[in-house]
């Protein structure tokens, strides 16, 4: 069974290669004479579409990998803070007596 993909990466993706044609086309086709170069400006939108869509796809793969491994570290910070090992019997230390 395929995976589906994961929507907060593929939708900014798409949105960021049809953004990046559009803009590559249009750019194009203006610097020509009128009608003279619609295959070079299709050819121009299809490059900056692919080149698009994959940095915006590399900066949100690592963007929810960032965010995947900031949350396993803060439940992990977490579990330890509430661990009963690590409690120390005695009186709370006032912050004052650690400072010089």
């Amino acid at each position: 069974m395929r995976r589906l993909p994961n929507p907060w990466v593929a939708v900014p993706v798409l949105v960021a290669a049809l953004s990046g044609g559009a803009v590559g086309y249009f750019v194009t086709d203006a610097s020509c004479a009128r009608g003279s170069c619609p295959l070079s400006a299709s050819i121009v939108a299809a490059v900056v579409a692919v080149g698009a869509g994959v940095g915006i796809g590399v900066i949100a793969v690592l963007a929810l990998k960032s965010l995947d491994e900031f949350r396993s570290h803060r439940e992990r910070e977490i579990l330890v803070e509430e661990s009963p090992k690590t409690l120390q019997p005695g009186p709370p230390r006032d912050r004052r007596d650690s400072l010089p």
